[in-house]
This record gives C-alpha cells, structure tokens and sequence, in this order.
C-alpha cells in the first residue's frame, strides 16, 4: 500500500526505489546500489529496510544471505520513482527516458492492484447510488452543485485556467463570468460542467467503453474552444517531457482500441479509472483536450460502477502532472496511482454525506 513520502528520508526513497526497479535484490547490492549517491552502513541499511518492510511497501524473502527484497507489486508499471528527485533536473537533462510511444505498455495494464488493496478499499467504500438515495432531494442537488463546481475548477485549473473556486461558483450558479478573464477559460469551466451532466444523465452507458464514447466526451469539453474533433491527423507536443505521442492516425486507433480492450475486460473500478487516466493521457488521441477527457472519462467509469467520482480539489496540478511525465518517461504508474487511491478516500469523506 501507498505511503507519504514525506514520512521516508531520501535515503530510503532511493532504496524503495532501487528494490521497486529489481526482480528481487540482497541487501549487499542494496548498499552497492547506494554508494553514489549516499552512504550508508550495514546495520543503518539494515534499519532502513526494517521500516520500509513494516509500512508494507516491500516485501522479503529467504534468510541469511539468501534474503532477497522486492517490491509489493511486481508490474513493472508500479515501480517507484522519487517524484521530487526525478523533477530536480530538466526535461532534456534527464536521462534514461522513453521518448516514443510503447505498445508493449499495453500488455502490462493488469494487475494493477493487489488483492489486499482492494480488500482495503472495499472496507471503506460506500455505494454511491444508495448514499444519494439517503439524502433529502434539496441536499442532494446541493452537495452535486457542490461537487460540480470543484471538479471544474480543478480538472480546468489543472490545464492552466486561472478561475478561482469562488470565480467558477459564481460562473456555474449565476452565469457570470469572472472579469478580467479571456472568455475562453469560462466556456471551459462550463463545458466541464455540460460534461459531468451528461454523464448523470446517460450512466449505463459507460459500462462498456468505445472510441465513439470518449470523443463524445471530448466533444462535450471543447465545445466552442476552436479545438479540432475527432481523432488527430498530426503530431503534438507535451509541455514538459521529451515524450512523444504517435504522429499516425491509424496506429493512434490501433493504441486506442488495445487500451479499450483492457478496459473492458478490468473488473476493479479504481483500476479502470486509473488505466483511463493514463492510457488517453498517454495515446493523446485529440489535438487538445486529452487530459480533461481522461478526468470525464475516469468518472464515467467509476459512477457506471456504482463508485464516488473524483473531484481532484486535493491534488495539487503541478504533482498530478508531474505523474503524468513519470509514466510518460518512465512507464511508472506509481504516482498517478497514489493520486487516484488519495483522492477517491478523500471523495469517500467530503461529498454526499
């Protein structure tokens, strides 16, 4: 299960880290792992591998010299990266980094979860029909306003848009927009809006996924942007990463239909949720809009299933896109999965209560 970072020293994030990218590894090459970049004794490493192992975020096997550690989940696509660490240096500093799309990615998208983090998780998870049915109907329209006007501002915030909370309350309740904005930015705010109703609207239907389903969603969120539907034609860039997406319009289809092949055969919620974050981030189907599309679509996905939608209020933007690069450079989904377990508990405990 996931930790905060902040509870761990540098020294161990970097030993998570290496154990995270090995297929099991003696605390011998731990330290010799660790001797560019800190030191370390035997009984210090020893210690560190002791707390690490008591918070659940590596596992061990053998005895005496046959001890070998290895991360908790072994899909490649979970190994840790120190967020912070990583970021340090520029974008064409970095080294080691995937710049092109990978199709094997694709092949990896299962598991993604344990089976003792869903236990966890469905410990705690309440059925979102059946706590809306507990409110009256004034509350409930109420706490969905609420919620409405929080996933706006933040999934819109997330691509630069400088509306405050108070700014989009005013705009979603009143129709006024916020003066001193380009107008751009409040259409964007309501389409978000249009978006999670149509949604509310039409919720069987995104049981099962399809590419006409998600480029209606993207429909719906750049309307009257002057952004170019259906699937793009050219290539794209991505501020902040030497990634590349796919320039080809029939291999961006080809990417597309394989992840929504995956989805369709996932059973665990989150875990639809979390491979929709990042697999449309990723393909970039669209000429804009793709990353608002994966935040729609996400929801679509978990309120089908009966489970809260994400708001995002508590992720800082720079941090969720920042997970983003992770697994677009690196093909870890560590991050974005951290996000997506933080902010559905957090949804679990602020909305529709």
């Amino acid at each position: 299960m996931y930790m905060n970072d902040t509870n761990i020293n540098s020294r161990q994030k970097r030993i998570l880290e290496i154990i995270s990218q090995s297929e099991g590894i003696s605390r011998f090459e731990i330290k010799n792992s660790l001797e560019n970049t800190f030191s370390g004794s035997v009984p210090t490493i020893s210690r560190d591998l002791s707390f690490l192992l008591k918070k659940g975020t590596v596992h061990v096997d053998g005895k005496g010299r046959n001890t070998r550690y290895f991360p908790i989940n072994s899909n490649p696509l979970l190994k840790y990266i120190d967020i912070d660490q990583y970021f340090i240096k520029e974008p064409d500093q970095r080294v080691e980094t995937k710049k092109n799309f990978d199709f094997t990615i694709l092949e990896k998208l299962q598991p993604l979860f344990t089976s003792e983090e869903i236990e966890e998780i469905n410990k705690v998870n309440k059925s979102f029909s059946n706590e809306s049915k507990t409110l009256s109907k004034d509350i409930y329209l109420k706490e969905l306003e609420r919620f409405t006007i929080e996933l706006s501002w933040k999934s819109s915030k997330i691509e630069g848009n400088t509306y405050s909370l108070l700014d989009t309350e005013t705009l979603i309740k009143q129709g006024v927009p916020s003066p001193g904005h380009p107008k751009e930015e409040a259409i964007m705010i309501l389409n978000h809006k249009q978006a999670f109703e149509s949604i509310l609207e039409n919720i069987s239907d995104f049981s099962v996924i399809s590419i006409s389903k998600i480029s209606q969603m993207h429909n719906f969120l750049i309307k009257n942007l002057s952004i170019s539907t259906g699937i793009r034609h050219q290539a794209v860039g991505i501020t902040g990463t030497v990634y590349q997406p796919l320039d080809n319009e029939w291999q961006i289809k080809e990417a597309l239909e394989k992840y929504i092949f995956v989805l369709n055969k996932t059973k665990f919620p989150l875990e639809k949720a979390l491979i929709t974050l990042a697999m449309i981030s990723y393909i970039q189907p669209f000429a804009d809009g793709n990353k608002r599309t994966a935040r729609m679509l996400s929801n679509a996905i978990l309120l089908a299933s009966d489970f809260y939608p994400l708001s995002y209020r508590s992720v800082e933007e720079t941090t969720y896109k920042k997970a983003l690069i992770l697994f677009y450079e690196q093909g870890s989904l560590y991050q974005l999965k951290k996000i997506v377990i933080d902010q559905y508990k957090f949804a679990l405990n602020t909305y529709f209560k």
